[in-house]
């Protein structure tokens, strides 16, 4: 298949899905329950496991490995940063049956940041191999920053676009159905728009770390494109999901800091130690396993009583 093809089609694909989403599957806004999340995220990562057979029939197994690799990279990832999103959520009150529209309109921008960072990305380090180091390095400094910054407060007013939008334009008090704006003596925004905003520059700050991550994995554009886009598509449904098992996975954060800092040393190390990505994907897959079990196991186990 020419690549121009693949490009168009899959990108047709991602377009059909979002109408079929929005105006289909979740035509009202409503909020899911755990057996429609769990049952959504796994039509989500049905459709990328079959993506992944296409494209190793396509472009051969190291292409559909890498691919398989960048898209446990982006769900560990996106599961830490999902629990950012429901604090935010939380701050603003936001009605759960607002929840997914707002995730929803957040995914279409965030595909199209993503597709600028992955293009700006792979081209400076395509030109600019010794630019690698520094993602590197991000990434390492990034996992041990997770690894303790856990109970942090949010703060989304003290997010720069708020602040600077609340100056200069009117918000009105409370939510006003699904709107973004309503018209009263004037044009108002409402709060949800601000909760868009917020979730918006997160998602910006989140791909600061999550591209890196894939490009240590590989330099092939429609491979970290479609790995990254596949993530971001079933982000809603495992949001859903997850908000309610994040207290049952309380080691997760551990677990993708650990993951960070692992793909960190191995763009620092690519030149003189290069790691295949089956091992790389056994490795990551491993480590977010270990911790998944470390948390149930922990939280079977009986507290001990208070020495008298």
């Amino acid at each position: 298949m020419n690549e121009t093809l693949a490009w168009i089609l899959f990108n047709i694909f991602v377009a059909v899905m979002l109408v079929l989403d929005l105006a289909v599957f979740h035509r009202r806004s409503q909020t899911l329950s755990m057996r429609q999340a769990l049952g959504w995220s796994a039509f989500w990562i049905s459709l990328a496991a079959i993506f992944a057979v296409l494209l190793g029939a396509w472009q051969g197994k190291p292409a559909a490995l890498e691919f398989s690799t960048g898209y446990v990279i982006e769900l560990s990832l996106s599961a830490d940063n999902l629990f950012i999103f429901l604090m935010i959520f939380r701050y603003f009150k936001l009605p759960q049956s607002e929840q997914h529209g707002v995730l929803f309109w957040g995914i279409i921008g965030a595909i199209f940041m993503r597709a600028a960072f992955i293009f700006a990305g792979v081209g400076l380090i395509r030109r600019f191999h010794w630019i690698i180091y520094g993602f590197g390095a991000l990434l390492v400094y990034s996992g041990i920053r997770l690894f303790f910054q856990r109970g942090e407060q949010i703060h989304p007013d003290k997010n720069p676009l708020v602040r600077a939008f609340r100056r200069f334009f009117p918000v009105t008090e409370s939510y006003v159905g699904g709107k973004f704006f309503v018209r009263q003596k004037q044009i108002c925004a409402t709060p949800l728009l601000l909760v868009l905003i917020v979730i918006e520059t997160t998602d910006l700050i989140f791909a600061v770390d999550s591209i890196p991550a894939v490009l240590s994995i590989t330099l092939n554009t429609f491979v970290v494109y479609t790995s990254n886009i596949f993530a971001i598509l079933g982000l809603r449904s495992l949001f859903f999901a997850l908000s309610s098992l994040l207290d049952i996975f309380e080691y997760l954060h551990y677990g993708i800091s650990c993951v960070l800092v692992f793909v960190g040393m191995k763009m620092i190390l690519s030149h003189y130690y290069p790691i295949r990505t089956e091992i790389s994907l056994g490795i990551i897959a491993g480590i977010l396993l270990l911790t998944m079990l470390v948390s149930v196991f922990q939280r079977g186990k009986p507290e001990r009583p208070a020495a008298a």
